[in-house]
């Protein structure tokens, strides 16, 4: 078991009227993890989920902009920590297995821990059509992104600090969890998953969450990164569309073209040619910003390299082989008395008498006065 008593580690856990289960949330995770600061973020809610969330030992703030991802911007921007965690505070997710999650990331070292939601129950705990969704979901963000992923929408991480602090949060609402998994893929960021349990909201707690509207700004999200993470991809796609429809216009006025010499549909010949001149313009467009991507993934590589890693790893020795007849070694350099000048000149004055005895030789007299 890694020792984590050193590292600070902080809980976020963002609420909206969560006073049924945000106080056992709390008290389940300082538990869990000992010495972890918990951090819940108040959207707006209109019920006691402060007050409660206060007595149970947590740090209270207020984010006044509605909406998962703001409070995720929020808090990784505000908190300085080693490992962050990120829990939702309707008590659906098991507080037990963050000492898992935090012994694999540390164990990795990964930057990245995702967990992966297994039902506790004899019935499905997804809200209808959410299961479905989630794979679906799972599946084309894998297709595009060329990496796997299990559940990219759960809610429950454990992150390091080079990547919360190398994470732009542009997102706003439930769709963060895509963004999160996104930017792993993007940066090829070390990573892995972890089973947890997974049970249905408790009686009274009602779900934040949309199924047709959030899907549908799951949806814009993924179409909005693709756009941004793989240009070639979303670009030549309309490259080809255009080109197929100009193609596909322009074949019968070349075929009566080359019957007659005429051609009587001059604005379909119009339509055509502006469509083909569209899909060079769309081809180029994605050839710029392919390579500032490129340039925006190196600078936000560099920016997480900048960061300490979560493990300090100690190099393995290397060893030293024996210097050559001739040849200066570290301490003929360096010398052992580095701190008083007088003894570092005397050092140095027998460096040539040290280097010849090694070569075999007399050491060269320097020259004399006369007396």
């Amino acid at each position: 078991m890694t020792d984590t008593g050193a590292l600070r580690i902080a809980a976020i856990v963002p609420c909206h009227n969560e006073e049924i289960t945000v106080e056992k949330v709390v008290t389940d995770l300082k538990a869990a993890v000992p010495g972890m600061t918990v951090y819940v973020y108040d959207n707006n809610s209109t019920d006691r989920t402060s007050e409660l969330a206060a007595r149970a030992g947590a740090i209270v703030r207020q984010e006044r902009f509605k909406g998962k991802g703001n409070v995720i911007r929020r808090a990784f921007a505000d908190i300085d920590a080693d490992l962050y965690v990120t829990i939702d505070g309707d008590d659906t997710y098991e507080a037990a297995d963050l000492p898992g999650m935090i012994e694999l990331l540390l164990s990795g070292p990964y930057d990245h821990v995702l967990g992966v939601r297994q039902d506790t129950q004899d019935t499905s705990s997804y809200r209808p059509g959410h299961e479905a969704g989630n794979r679906m979901f799972n599946r084309l963000t894998g297709w595009l992104f060329k990496s796997e992923v299990s559940d990219m929408l759960s809610g429950y991480r454990v992150f390091s600090r080079r990547f919360v602090k190398s994470f732009p949060a542009i997102s706003k609402q439930f769709e963060i969890e895509t963004e999160l998994t996104v930017h792993m893929m993007a940066l090829r960021l070390p990573c892995a998953e972890y089973p947890i349990g997974f049970r249905d909201r408790p009686e009274g707690s009602e779900s934040k969450l949309s199924t047709f509207g959030d899907g549908f700004r799951i949806l814009g999200l993924i179409g909005s990164l693709v756009r941004h993470e793989r240009p070639t991809l979303f670009y030549g796609i309309l490259t080809l569309i255009f080109a197929l429809l100009s193609v596909i216009l322009a074949i019968p006025l070349v075929v009566e073209y080359a019957q007659t010499g005429l051609v009587p549909r001059f604005p379909t010949a119009v339509l055509a040619a502006a469509l083909m001149g569209l899909a060079f313009l769309m081809g180029s467009v994605g050839l710029v910003l392919d390579g500032l991507r490129r340039a925006r993934r190196e600078s936000a590589r560099l920016r997480y390299l900048s960061l300490d890693p979560a493990v300090e790893t100690n190099p393995a020795p290397v060893p030293v082989r024996s210097p050559l007849p001739g040849t200066f070694t570290e301490s003929d350099v360096v010398g052992p008395t580095l701190d008083d000048p007088a003894a570092r000149t005397e050092y140095a004055r027998e460096i040539p008498h040290r280097t010849a005895a090694r070569a075999g030789q007399q050491p060269a007299q320097g020259p004399t006065t006369a007396g």
